[in-house]
């Protein structure tokens, strides 16, 4: 006989699951419709027969039966025997057993009943139910009549458990299906992590995370460029910085309505407006990176003599303190390059407070340097956004790639905490084959985060000769021409702590209104010197200082032999490679930097007072550089002259940042009176072009002009510093720093 399939009917189902879901009535009774009768199937049967045919199941068994019989069917379906000395009264009474799984005694049947074979009058219905949301149950069994009236079947003294019928092999196939489908399935298939894209950033987004392991040192000439900010009697030689304790953030701004200046719709909502070198207004997109180091500990290694040579102390002066930054980036919306990268900082060690505000025009940040040589530099000072680094690259299993000067591959999967992740290791491959050292990262991600859930870093950037044993002579010669003698060390893990996501994707690759054309960033012609060629200086023509370099210049006229060296090599195709004006009152003084055909080189100090004569003129000092510098007229590029520079960062529009008491100008138009101005040209020589010849096409050489100012107010020393590109007028950035 083939069984009716009750769980077509969903009511059935779900009536019977909930009839068996709290427990299963397990009678020791037979049934019968009057005393004299006896049915051989139990209470849950029964009911389970009233909701078959659509009857209810309320009342005692002897109900059941009645209702059952009433609907049509057959004494035979209800267990029924035609004669029985049984009083139902006796045996109907209803007694509950709830099933348990830890009965030893329902679980483990020594011997499963014997069910005899008999021959039926009638097709007897199979019964099988789904336990939902509790135990899985199937109920199959045969209602069955005594093979002889004189015989009956006697009761069924332990009837089929729960654990009995899951046992059977059908129902046991059955129950492995559907917790493999069901419960099984899903946590097989939630567990595997599915390969994924990075997520786009979005305005708003931010991720707050804490700063551990955090080891910083710069040693020899790496020194300098940390120690320069201060003022300091000691010579330090190496500087080691340990982060005990930190936290970090990192965000998307989103900027309103009030920064969508002269466009025409909202549609570029959540961009930043931005003024970039050349002063010129961009929209773009503004991410901002906060450091907050509560515990830190600074040690000064400082030089000492021992028996007659210079050693690096061992024993250093160690500060406990305290710092904070906050790095804003913004990048153009179209280009996506960098328009500027600015960084506040706070530093407190002891009794002394130190702040300061850097600010770089395309590349720069706590790296320029680095950055032009290997541009993803950056990516290791803050969490990684794995966009810029993945792209739009499938983060799975063995997935690789190279992006930014970075190799990257996934190594698998990794636990962190209670969720698994991808796992990746990153080695940036642009400091390795250029020699400057090594560089890596190991990076946990996670859908849903746009930047690195886990990030640890460890950095070894040398130009120590120890270290570059395997490279080639060309490598060592670049190295030699980027790097400062000594080592930069740096390691740290960042973790995130908490992860806010905004709503409106960034857009990168669109224009916008009034977005700043070609020619607007480019000096016209008639603004640009070849002086190159057969001139001695670059043009000055300044007319806001009192003696400008053409004056100048004349002065050597009445120096005769007092500097002879610098007036022969200027008259026989040398020209002036540095010169730095400063302001001391009255006086004017200048300091040339002069360079002959024969890369001899030196330098000469004068002042001038007045009009030039020779009265005014008076030489102060000379000097020879032990240092080679190339000569290399060739290389000279085309400059705008040094008035055309000043007149451009005296707009106050363009550039308010420097009008002001903490600036290089007053508000008058005028220099502060501390104010040093200065330029440099920088050629490749005979042996440096060679090197940029082999990674590259030979490159013209560079000229910047250079503002400096240094003074101090109310027990606070200011330094402010200045950098412009004089090919093209763009404000290259500036250092201020203040000293308490």
């Amino acid at each position: 006989m083939t069984p009716v399939n009750h769980f077509k009917n969903s009511q059935f189902r779900t009536q019977l699951a909930l009839c068996l879901k709290g427990g299963i009535v397990e009678d020791h009774l037979v049934r019968g419709m009057s005393d004299d009768l006896t049915s051989t199937l139990t209470v849950a049967k029964l009911k389970a027969l009233c909701i078959l045919n659509d009857l209810p199941t309320s009342g005692k068994k002897i109900d059941l039966l009645n209702r059952l019989l009433d609907s049509g069917l057959s004494r035979t379906e209800l267990g029924l025997s035609e004669t029985s000395q049984d009083t139902i009264e006796q045996e109907t009474q209803e007694e509950e057993v709830v099933f348990s799984l830890e009965d030893d005694e329902t679980l483990t049947p020594e011997i499963e009943p014997v069910v005899e074979k008999v021959t039926k009058k009638e097709p007897t219905e199979v019964l099988e139910a789904e336990i939902i949301d509790a135990d899985l149950v199937d109920l199959t069994e045969e209602v069955k009549k005594p093979k002889n009236i004189s015989k009956p079947k006697p009761k069924q003294e332990n009837p089929m458990t729960l654990m009995e019928m899951v046992k059977k092999p059908q129902v046991a196939a059955g129950l492995i299906v559907l917790l493999i489908l069901g419960a099984g399935g899903w946590y097989y298939f939630s567990s595997q992590l599915e390969p994924f894209t990075a997520d786009q950033l979005s305005y708003g987004d931010e991720m707050e995370y804490t700063i551990s392991d955090g080891n910083f040192m710069v040693s020899e000439g790496y020194v300098d460029l940390v120690i320069d900010q201060f003022e300091t009697d000691y010579e330090f030689c190496k500087i080691e910085i340990d982060i005990e304790k930190g936290t970090g953030s990192v965000s998307i701004s989103e900027g309103g309505t009030d920064q969508l200046i002269s466009q025409s719709s909202n549609d570029r909502l959540g961009a930043v407006n931005v003024r970039g070198g050349h002063g010129m207004s961009w929209l773009s997109v503004e991410s901002v990176s906060n450091y907050d180091f509560d515990e830190l500990q600074v040690a000064f290694h400082s030089k000492e003599d021992l028996f007659g040579t210079t050693i690096c102390s061992d024993f250093p002066d160690k500060r406990e303190g305290q710092a904070e930054i906050t790095s804003t980036k913004w990048t153009e919306l179209r280009e996506r390059a960098t328009i500027g990268n600015n960084i506040d900082w706070n530093l407190r060690l002891g009794p002394d407070q130190f702040e300061g505000n850097l600010m770089n025009y395309g590349v720069g940040g706590f790296f320029g340097d680095l950055e032009v040589i290997t541009p993803g530099f950056s990516l290791l000072l803050q969490p990684v956004e794995l966009q810029e680094l993945l792209g739009n690259d499938y983060i799975d299993d063995g997935a690789s790639g190279f992006r930014l000067g970075w190799d990257w591959r996934v190594l698998g999967t990794e636990v962190l905490g209670s969720t698994e992740m991808w796992k990746i290791v990153a080695t940036n491959k642009d400091i390795q084959d250029y020699c400057l050292g090594s560089a890596s990262m190991t990076l946990w991600v996670e859908e849903g985060n746009p930047w690195a859930t886990r990030q640890t870093v460890d950095v070894l950037i040398s130009g120590s000769d120890s270290s570059r044993q395997d490279c080639s002579t060309t490598s060592k010669l670049l190295g030699d021409y980027v790097l400062p003698e000594g080592e930069l060390s740096m390691s740290h893990t960042f973790q995130k702590s908490s992860l806010k996501l905004g709503s409106k994707s960034l857009e990168y690759g669109i224009s916008y209104d009034a977005r700043p054309m070609q020619n607007e960033l480019t000096p016209d012609d008639d603004e640009l010197h070849e002086w190159g060629v057969n001139g001695i200086h670059m043009p000055d023509h300044s007319t806001i200082r009192t003696h400008n370099l053409e004056t100048a210049m004349q002065c050597f006229d009445y120096f005769q032999s007092a500097a002879s060296g610098a007036t022969a090599a200027l008259e026989d195709g040398g020209y002036i490679w540095r010169a730095i004006d400063s302001d001391l009152g009255s006086t004017t003084q200048w300091n040339v930097s002069w360079i002959a055909t024969d890369e001899t080189a030196g330098w000469v100090k004068f002042n001038i007072t007045g009009e030039v004569s020779s009265e005014n003129c008076d030489f102060d000092s000379k000097g020879v550089y032990d240092d080679s510098v190339s000569h290399n007229r060739e290389f000279i590029p085309k400059v705008m002259n040094l008035s055309t520079i000043e007149s451009n960062l005296l707009d106050s529009y363009r550039f308010p940042e420097l009008t002001g008491e903490n600036a290089i100008f007053t508000s008058s138009g005028t220099f502060h009176p501390e104010t040093r101005v200065g330029y440099l040209v920088v050629v490749p020589g005979s042996g440096i072009n060679s090197i940029f010849s082999n990674i590259g096409d030979a490159t013209d050489g560079a000229t910047t002009v250079d503002f400096s100012r240094e003074w101090d107010t109310n027990g606070l020393d200011h330094r402010f510093n200045l950098v412009v590109d004089a090919t093209d007028g763009r404000l290259v950035g500036w250092n201020y720093v203040n000293i308490k």
